[in-house]
């Protein structure tokens, strides 16, 4: 079995890091913007097919009466 180094280990997680490309404050900026719009458009759709779902739901209930 292997041993573990935990200083190879921090080295080689430095490394894999430094690979790392961090997005730019302009990117993250619009990519916030676009995931709250998205999260409104599915919200105001949600919201639509409730309304839509539960009258007609309302309107069968009220057939069997």
């Amino acid at each position: 079995m292997a041993r573990f180094n935990p200083i190879e280990f921090l080295g080689e997680v430095r490394q894999e890091v430094s690979k790392v490309v961090w997005p730019k404050p302009r990117e993250v900026w619009i990519t916030t913007l676009l995931v709250g719009l998205m999260v409104a458009v599915a919200a105001v759709f949600f919201l639509i097919a409730d309304f839509i779902i539960g009258g007609a739901v309302n309107w069968l209930l009220k057939l069997g009466r």
